[in-house]
C-alpha cells in the first residue's frame, strides 16, 4: 500500500528534487533555449521585416517600370506626330517649289512664244513690204500706159510670189 499512498518523506524528496532541478534547468538550460527561441524569433521578424520592404521595394518597381514604359510610349507617339508633321511640311514644301517652277517655265515659254510671235509678224511685215516695194518697182519700169496692162502685170506678179 506504499505504492499508493506515498509517504511525506518521499513526497518532499520528490519536490526537493524537483526544485533543484528547476533552478539548475532555469541556471543551466532554460536561458539558451530562451536566447536561441528569443534570436529564433528576432531572425523571423527580421526575416519578414525584409521580405515585406522587398514586396514593397518590388512594387514600388513595377509602379516605376509602368511610369517609364508610359513616358516612352508618349516620347514615342510625340517623336511620330513630329516625323509627320515634318513629312507633311516637306511635301506640301515640295508641292510649292514645283508649281512656282512650273510657273516659271509656262511664263518662260510664253515669253518665247510672244517673242516668237513678234518675230515672225515683224518678218512677214517686211517680206510684205520687199513684196510692195518690188511690184511698185516692176510697176514703175515697165511705165504702162493703160490701167488695163498695169492690173493685169499686178496679178500675174501676185500668182508668181508666193508668201513662205
Amino acid at each position: 500500500m506504499e505504492l499508493i499512498t506515498p509517504a511525506i518523506g518521499l513526497i518532499f524528496w520528490t519536490t526537493v528534487t524537483f526544485l533543484i532541478l528547476l533552478f539548475l534547468l532555469k541556471k543551466m538550460a532554460w536561458k539558451p533555449i530562451l536566447g536561441a527561441v528569443s534570436d529564433r524569433e528576432e531572425s523571423i521578424k527580421n526575416a519578414l521585416t525584409s521580405a515585406e520592404n522587398a514586396r514593397k521595394e518590388m512594387q514600388n518597381l513595377q509602379v516605376d517600370n509602368e511610369r517609364i514604359l508610359k513616358e516612352a510610349r508618349i516620347e514615342r507617339e510625340e517623336m511620330m506626330k513630329d516625323a509627320r508633321t515634318i513629312k507633311e511640311t516637306m511635301l506640301t514644301e515640295a508641292k510649292d517649289e514645283a508649281k512656282a517652277e512650273a510657273s516659271k517655265i509656262i511664263e518662260a515659254a510664253q515669253a518665247t512664244i510672244q517673242s516668237e510671235k513678234q518675230k515672225a509678224i515683224t518678218e512677214l511685215k517686211t517680206q510684205v513690204a520687199e513684196l510692195s516695194v518690188g511690184i511698185a518697182e516692176k510697176v514703175v519700169r515697165k511705165e504702162l500706159a493703160n490701167d488695163k496692162e498695169q492690173s493685169v502685170l499686178i496679178e500675174q506678179l501676185l500668182k508668181e510670189v508666193t508668201i513662205s
